[in-house]
């Protein structure tokens, strides 16, 4: 099942993702301040991931976890993202590798890597 996992979205921003998730089938899934410590893959509902806490700091600033998209899922809701000017920085897509790390980590992971494609 396609899930979008959004943090610190609010506002209009969020109607018009609200929208478009509705739009092409994806569950949306509401993000905690709470949830910074716990694995993407138990927020997202999978099976087999390791259910550990770790305390971690919380982040203020927008990003979206795409989870299970079809290609058209993907291309129409980001597509859809820019038509509505609805854009997020930090967005990632969950793969075996990340479904371990909690939120603040791949938050971590995610400015690292924006900062670095800045100073290229």
């Amino acid at each position: 099942m396609a899930k979008a996992l959004l943090f610190n979205i609010t506002g209009d921003k969020k109607k018009k993702l609200q929208f478009l998730l509705m739009q092409y089938g994806i569950t949306l899934v509401e993000g905690t301040v709470a949830d910074c410590g716990k694995p993407l893959g138990r927020l997202l509902g999978k099976e087999g991931v390791c259910l550990s806490l770790t305390m971690e700091a919380p982040f203020t600033d927008e990003m979206l976890v795409l989870d299970e998209l079809s290609a058209q899922q993907f291309h129409g809701l980001l597509n859809g993202m820019q038509m509505l000017q609805a854009s997020v920085v930090y967005k990632a897509v969950t793969t075996g590798h990340n479904l371990g790390w909690t939120p603040a980590r791949l938050h971590r992971e995610l400015v690292a890597e924006h900062e670095a494609l800045q100073n290229k």
